[in-house]
């Protein structure tokens, strides 16, 4: 089977590798971010509010430091705002706390407003004009949603007529627009809300379980599936109803083996990919 192997692409600065980190993601425009902590979050309880120090490593290797200052997400998401500021959110969320899920930090790392998205985030991103969307696992049926940083929801998926959308598997938000491939029937979904005449296209997709989407042009690639599948890299072209698989192999990290326990983020072409002990990003690019 074809491997395909990720290009290194950003790197935690080794002077911050003393902090642990509590998440990281790759925004729209395609600097990568690291929320570091003094220390890894206990398991169990609350969290009291605590400071985070973002890494900010953009295109062409500058690097730029912000901080936060008191941070109340568990187990956090995160992501950039296109002012440069930063989204917080908790992925899980208890009653009491539902005005705190999501914080909204300036550029200058101060909290400027806080709402909720809902429980069950399996995944947050922002796009170009400053929208976050939000995909939820299957603990929260309300599937796909898109907010302004704010706390204002412009979009749901309600009434988009997707099949069997009980859990966001796959996100990928570039520009204004989203792809998702949800299960259980695991189609493609184009996501266009500012597009009146066609906002949403399903697309039927025989290709199951995939964590991450890459779109480009007429093709398609998906990365990852369940148990053997977990490195697939199965590329497709589109249709106007369908997914045609053109071919199947394996992703793996620059230097060879699988990668094992990692992050995945979707943008537009590319398919971003962070392996334990998650200080390092490598991308598959589609257009490449």
């Amino acid at each position: 089977m074809q491997k395909t192997a990720l290009i290194p692409y950003a790197h935690l600065p080794r002077a911050h590798h003393d902090r642990h980190v509590l998440t990281s993601t790759v925004d729209v425009f395609g600097a990568a971010h690291w929320l570091l902590a003094e220390r890894a979050p206990q398991r169990g309880g609350d969290v009291a509010p605590f400071d985070a120090l973002v890494v900010s490593v953009h295109p062409g290797g500058d690097v730029e430091l912000t901080e936060l200052s008191a941070v109340r997400a568990r187990w956090p998401h995160l992501d950039r705002l296109p002012d440069g500021g930063f989204v917080v959110a908790t992925s899980r969320t208890r009653r009491y706390e539902d005005a705190d899920q999501v914080q909204v930090f300036d550029a200058l790392g101060r909290e400027t407003s806080s709402f909720s998205v809902g429980d069950a985030i399996e995944h947050l991103l922002v796009d170009e004009a400053g929208h976050i969307w939000v995909g939820h696992f299957d603990e929260n049926p309300e599937g796909i949603r898109r907010w302004s940083s704010t706390g204002r929801l412009t979009w749901t998926s309600d009434d988009a007529h997707i099949p069997g959308l009980y859990d966001c598997y796959a996100l990928n938000v570039s520009g204004t627009a989203a792809w998702a491939c949800p299960y259980t029937d695991f189609p493609l979904v184009e996501i266009r809300p500012d597009r009146p005449d066609r906002p949403v296209t399903v697309r039927a997709n025989r290709v199951w379980g995939a964590k991450a989407v890459a779109v480009h042009g007429e093709r398609v690639a998906f990365y990852g599936g369940y148990r053997e599948e977990r490195d697939r890299l199965a590329r497709g072209e589109l249709t106007e109803t369908s997914v045609e698989p053109t071919d199947v192999g394996l992703l793996t990290l620059p230097d060879g083996p699988a990668p094992g326990h990692r992050r995945v983020v979707s943008r537009g072409s590319r398919i971003y990919v962070q392996a334990e002990p998650f200080t390092a990003w490598g991308v598959f690019d589609l257009s490449s």
